[in-house]
């Protein structure tokens, strides 16, 4: 599994840089329209659950949990299609698929950071990439009515920190990788 994840290090780099880009967005406009919100988060899931099933099945071969991967594509789609067909869907109903959203992927991610916990170093980022998402899905569950500011802000520094430590982790399995083959050309 290492191997794979190291040969698809530009994955969990795009990941993040996507989900940094779209923290950005959501902080510097928070104002913009609703339907400007449910586009960007729609295009992030879905764009998110496409490279993660690209890892899911790049990962099939060397990895027995490579369905979590999978799952986490397929709930990422899901959200982003019910999204794009959906644009009257209010804001309380958009906070509901994003919580739920962000407290299943946290709970995959921290699941997966303990499955590489004996195949990598570092594999504290993905869980703790886990546990920001299920503390904003949580905040979410328990505070819906906040004002569109405010949930605008919070998805954004929850999109930015989750970006920062997936291209912490991307850039961490590259360097691996690298080093994988400068000990493979030596031996």
């Amino acid at each position: 599994m290492l191997t794979q994840l190291t040969r698809n290090w530009w994955a969990v780099v795009l990941r993040g840089i996507i989900a940094i880009l779209f923290g950005l967005i959501a902080i510097v406009w928070p104002r913009s329209t609703l339907e400007i919100l449910v586009m960007f988060f729609g295009a992030y899931v879905l764009v998110d659950g496409i490279f993660a099933i690209v890892a899911a099945f790049s990962h099939r071969a060397g990895y027995q949990s490579w369905w979590v991967l999978l799952l986490e594509g397929l709930m990422g789609i899901a959200a982003g299609i019910i999204v794009f067909t959906s644009p009257a869907f209010t804001t309380i109903v958009l906070i509901y698929i994003i919580l739920f959203w962000a407290i299943v992927t946290g709970i995959i991610e921290i699941f997966a950071a303990i499955q590489l916990r004996k195949e990598i170093q570092g594999e504290w980022m993905l869980a703790l990439s886990g546990i920001v998402s299920l503390v904003l899905g949580i905040l979410l569950l328990l505070f819906p009515a906040w004002g569109e500011v405010t949930i605008a802000w919070l998805i954004g520094v929850y999109a930015i920190l989750f970006g920062a430590m997936l291209l912490s982790l991307g850039l961490r399995l590259r360097r691996l990788g690298a080093h994988y083959k400068t000990t493979a050309v030596a031996t």
